[in-house]
């Protein structure tokens, strides 16, 4: 079964969001790596937890990650139903792979890869 694995959630003011969802659910958050505007947070046992990075273009939303064997792989299976891939397979060294595509509806959402060797 593909499972959401992981949730980004784009933010103008990224202190004032930390607080915010660190104060009302609790969630520990910390910077994914030296001088990166990205922050990690967990959302509790079993669930997944995401990043909170800045806002990168207006109306961007809250991006679902679902996991998948091959980011690619699966990028490239969306257009038989109707979808749309939108960012091939991209590498973050240490963490794995992701890709972002559109659904029939025009919602986007990610493929998630682990791969703790992806450089």
């Amino acid at each position: 079964m593909h499972a959401i694995v992981h949730m980004e959630i784009p933010v103008d003011d990224v202190k004032r969001a930390r607080e915010f969802y660190s104060g009302l659910f609790g969630w520990e958050m910390k910077e994914a790596g030296p001088g990166m505007e990205y922050r990690l947070f967990s959302t509790g046992d079993k669930q997944p937890g995401g990043g909170m990075m800045k806002r990168q273009s207006p109306g961007q939303g809250i991006t679902n990650y679902i996991g998948a064997p091959s980011a690619d792989e699966f990028s490239g299976k969306v257009k038989k139903p109707g979808g749309k891939p939108l960012v091939p397979g991209t590498a973050v060294a240490g963490m794995g792979y992701f890709a972002i595509c559109m659904d029939t509806e025009g919602n986007a959402f990610g493929l998630r890869e682990a791969d703790t060797n992806a450089k």
